[in-house]
């Protein structure tokens, strides 16, 4: 056993520090992470190089039960820095002379991350071969992560594979997170969700916050299990509380909204402060966007661009176009058009479709560049090809309109359509109005109103106005004037002219409502405050009835004589 070999006095911190080491692999005890954590803190303190290095390792990459912080790692990797080789003397040596894979492997690890020797991606590949081709489970692992990344090796995905399953079987937990990865995303293996959410589970119950997580996601999301919210939060937070910055940024999001979860928007915003003073990027920019919006902490602009910044500094595309957002309408910062439309485009360039779209409607109105057409259309239809519902209403308004491109009502109404089916209400309003008109489509009134009406209940005032009409008229469906009547208050009060002219027709009728003079001259002289000039002339219609003249006075709606 390695702390025979050595002949360590108990007294003596390298004792403290080979039995964590022995701790840490399961040499001659049961695989304990806990106790090795704790014992290479206390040496660490006392300035053992050896241990200040593993439980770098242990705070950068995590382990079950012991906590990620990058922060402390870089903290301890810098006072091992110090010492130089020195810190690694035993490592070395014992790599050399006794070989043992667990050593073998942890001077890879050296190599690896460049601590206390120049960083050397092939020579960590040789200490990594030399510990899995002697059957240490670490070894093997990380060996697939190199050939999986390409890193000192010629990249071979299903070389990864092998070296991932062959640890994996021997329960190295990192392994079997890596192996469920490859089954979800079919890397040196056929894709097979099934299989992946095994590998995940049995990884996440050896308590692996890696798999936690994408356990947790999967639960979310539905994806080879049932979906169920409440056990995505669950592991989320099993993974979070070990530190890892993901599972700190989805279990945010999840109390940021009540996923699974009692809403709870102020800690939400905590685990999203917690992942992004690790450096997460999401969590920088979902913490951006919770100072701008003041979810969860109070509204701070400023502060929000701090983060979008930070995130964007590390090339995150959402934070790019959040602060192109802010530049463009002064939001945090002093308006700069030009700016906005940079940050627009470098997000743009990493494929993010909100900025896509950003960026194309920059050229359609001229916002920090020349208007061009032909690059809006360009950049609004890569936005509404990556499924952006907005990017898609607008894609079809841009070919009805023929702006950037042939116009073509068929594909206005297939882009309306691919919209329309995401919820977007815009884009059911602007497809229900081409199946009223036969517009690129065959005329279809029917179905123009369950458009409309989908639209309607989602609050658009266009919609509200046009399904009105339908049930005033009697327009392919049956005449309902009540039903008009509630449809007509509803947009009137969001200012529809239409809607307020007849809202004033209903109460002048009594269509649908019971006849009220009083507000139907309310209703004509508010349209016509707007120069709608039939309301003007019902208006004065009723005015110009002497039974009502007192009450048109009483209201204002005419200024008496002097």
């Amino acid at each position: 056993m390695i702390l025979k070999k050595q002949k360590i006095i108990k007294n003596d911190i390298y004792f403290y520090t080979i039995l964590a080491f022995c701790y840490e692999f399961g040499l001659g005890v049961e695989t304990d992470f806990k106790k090795c954590e704790n014992l290479y803190l206390d040496a660490a303190k006392k300035g053992n190089g050896l241990a200040q290095t593993r439980i770098a390792f242990l705070r950068r990459y995590g382990r079950p039960s012991v906590k990620i912080d990058k922060k402390e790692s870089d903290r301890w990797i810098e006072m091992a820095q110090k010492q130089g080789r020195k810190a690694i003397e035993w490592i070395e040596k014992v790599a050399e002379l006794d070989k043992h894979p667990a050593v073998v492997y942890s001077l890879g690890v050296c190599y690896h991350d460049g601590i206390c020797v120049e960083k050397n991606a092939e020579k960590a590949v040789y200490y990594y071969r030399r510990s899995a081709e002697d059957g240490l489970p670490r070894g093997e692992g990380i060996l697939g992560y190199c050939y999986g990344e390409g890193f000192g090796v010629e990249k071979d995905i299903d070389l990864a594979f092998y070296w991932y399953l062959r640890a994996a079987e021997k329960g190295e937990s990192v392994s079997m997170y890596n192996v469920a990865h490859c089954y979800e995303e079919g890397i040196g293996i056929e894709k097979n969700i099934d299989l992946a959410v095994k590998w995940y589970k049995r990884s996440a119950e050896l308590g692996n916050c890696y798999a936690q997580n994408s356990l947790g996601y999967m639960y979310e999301e539905g994806l080879g299990v049932e979906r169920n919210e409440k056990k995505a939060v669950y592991w989320y937070k099993l993974s979070a509380e070990q530190g890892y910055q993901w599972a700190m940024c989805n279990l945010g999001f999840c109390l940021q909204n009540g996923i699974g979860c009692e809403k709870n928007e102020e800690e939400g915003a905590s685990w999203y402060q917690k992942a992004a003073s690790q450096g997460h990027s999401r969590a920088q920019h979902n913490l951006g966007h919770a100072y701008q919006y003041g979810i969860g902490v109070p509204k701070n602009e400023k502060l929000a661009v701090e983060w979008y910044r930070k995130s964007a500094n590390s090339g995150n595309s959402f934070a790019l176009h959040s602060l192109g957002y802010a530049y463009q309408y002064g939001l945090g910062v002093e308006v700069d058009e030009e700016m906005a439309v940079k940050l627009y485009q470098e997000s743009a360039n990493l494929n993010h479709p909100p900025a896509q779209l950003s960026l194309g409607c920059c050229y359609r109105n001229g916002i920090g560049v020349e208007i061009d057409e032909e690059k809006a259309f360009y950049w609004i239809k890569l936005s509404a090809e990556g499924n952006n519902d907005l990017a898609q209403n607008t894609l079809g308004h841009l070919y009805e309109e023929g702006i950037g491109c042939r116009k073509s009502y068929k594909n206005a109404v297939i882009w309306y359509s691919k919209s329309a089916a995401q919820g977007n209400m815009w884009a059911q309003t602007n497809l229900a109005i081409l199946y009223d008109e036969g517009s690129g489509v065959k005329q279809n009134r029917e179905k123009a109103i369950r458009l409309f009406r989908l639209a309607a209940n989602q609050g658009h005032v266009r919609a509200q106005t046009k399904l009105a009409h339908h049930l005033f008229y009697g327009s392919g469906c049956e005449q309902n004037r009540e039903e008009s009547f509630y449809w007509y208050s509803q947009a009137a009060a969001k200012d529809s002219i239409s809607a307020m002219y007849h809202l004033g027709l209903c109460y002048e009728s009594g269509y649908g409502c019971k006849a009220d003079a009083e507000e139907a001259a309310r209703w004509f002289e508010k349209a016509a405050s707007y120069g709608d000039q039939k309301s003007y002339e019902h208006l004065i219609k009723i005015v110009a009835n002497p039974a009502l003249m007192d009450d048109i006075f009483k209201y204002g709606y005419v200024a008496p004589c002097a």
